[in-house]
């Protein structure tokens, strides 16, 4: 039989260390950045409902979810996703609480990821949802937001930004089945051109299949809106191409135009996207550190009618990207070790030079020469020997 216990499951790892240090610093960034910024802290349970990822906007996939059973026998799942439970939050007990409502989160998701996929299970978010106010504006808050926190993260980010409401729009003229919706945005969002060129032939509706299969090619700078109104016709489509320049014109005056990437090919497999949405990339990690969109309809579905943006920060994923760049910043032996053979006298002046800033660990080992040789293999330079008179005597490693 084969044992686990000296395993962790797949998709999780342990931290050590500096990572731990990076991951705290990251939060502690990004915390700050939000509370400044006048948002209030939730956090949700990590044990869920299967509900309330289950419905028709609330989807989530099945097979992605980790499930058991409560005491009374009823399905719960470790929470997948932060914002359904926000959504749910803010339609129960913040019922009463005056709209617009901007909320921050630091709090851990659980998904299945496939075998090699290269994506942890266990994943640590902070972000914020901006719920109701005029979406125009809390979008253009939530980039510029998301801009800052990517910033606060690594100077080497950019942004990229779509609209899942052009790709809504054309499933719904195109009048297809709910098979091939989730075909076609599975084929546009991985960029699959062969099979989007097989089914969209010439010998399909010309238009649909021209502007279904330009959609993963429309990626670029600002100017790629323009070249989308070759495919994208009629006043929806105007209205939208038109939102998206203005929104990513006014964010080029907030952050620099080159961190600005459009890609109306960015779609989501979370069907309560309904306008915007976002992803942020970092130097160093080759998935997005940084996601978020508008959802019109999720609150709706929790019975409080109001529309709503958000994000999240994979906040361990900038943390290794912080290490990679700043590692040496994180590692710090003690300034300091103290020895004596009365443990109380050593440990009441490990709390002097605590309260002076220096970093002082008290030695546990029987010995001073023990305590002179972990000294040596940790890198600490100095041992202070009190002596039962209180009389101390400091050594250099």
């Amino acid at each position: 039989m084969k044992r686990n216990d000296l395993l962790t499951p797949e998709g999780t790892r342990d931290l050590l260390f500096e990572e731990c240090k990076a991951k705290r610093e990251i939060s502690e960034r990004l915390t700050g950045l939000f509370e400044s910024s006048g948002y209030s802290e939730v956090i949700t349970p990590g044990l869920e409902f299967f509900d309330v990822f289950n419905g028709y906007v609330r989807d989530f996939p099945q097979e992605m979810m980790y499930k058991l059973v409560d005491g009374k026998n009823r399905l719960m799942v470790l929470r997948p996703d932060s914002t359904m439970p926000i959504a749910r939050l803010a339609a129960t007990r913040l019922r009463d609480e005056k709209l617009p409502l901007k909320l921050f989160y630091n709090q851990n998701i659980y998904m299945v990821n496939p075998k090699d996929s290269g994506r942890d299970d266990e994943i640590s978010q902070c972000g914020i949802e901006i719920l109701g106010g005029d979406s125009a504006r809390a979008d253009f808050e939530a980039l510029v937001l998301a801009a800052k926190a990517l910033e606060l993260c690594d100077e080497d980010y950019r942004i990229e930004i779509g609209d899942m409401g052009i790709f809504t729009e054309l499933m719904a003229e195109y009048e297809c089945s709910v098979e091939l919706a989730v075909n076609t945005r599975n084929w546009i969002e991985t960029k699959d051109f062969p099979k989007l060129d097989e089914y969209y032939s010439s010998e399909n509706d010309g238009g649909f299949a021209r502007a279904f299969k330009a959609l993963p090619r429309l990626f670029g700078g600002i100017e790629v809106l323009e070249k989308a109104k070759e495919y994208l016709h009629g006043e929806f489509f105007d209205q939208k191409l038109e939102s998206l320049e203005q929104l990513c014109e006014d964010l080029s005056k907030v952050i620099p135009k080159e961190k600005i990437r459009v890609d109306l090919g960015l779609l989501s497999r979370k069907n309560y996207y309904t306008g915007i949405i976002f992803r942020g990339y970092v130097e160093g990690y080759g998935q997005p550190a940084l996601s978020g969109g508008r959802y019109d309809r999720l609150l709706g579905d929790f019975g409080r009618d109001a529309g709503a943006v958000g994000f999240a920060v994979n906040v361990e994923a900038v943390a290794r990207v912080l290490l990679q760049k700043n590692g040496d910043n994180f590692k710090r032996s003690p300034d300091v070790i103290v020895w004596s053979e009365t443990p109380v006298l050593a440990l009441k002046h490990c709390s002097e030079l605590i309260a002076k800033g220096c970093c002082a660990v008290n030695s546990v080992l029987g010995s001073i020469e023990q305590t002179r040789e972990y000294a040596k293999m940790h890198g600490i330079k100095r041992i202070d020997i009190v002596n039962n008179d209180e009389k101390i005597t400091s050594e250099e490693v």
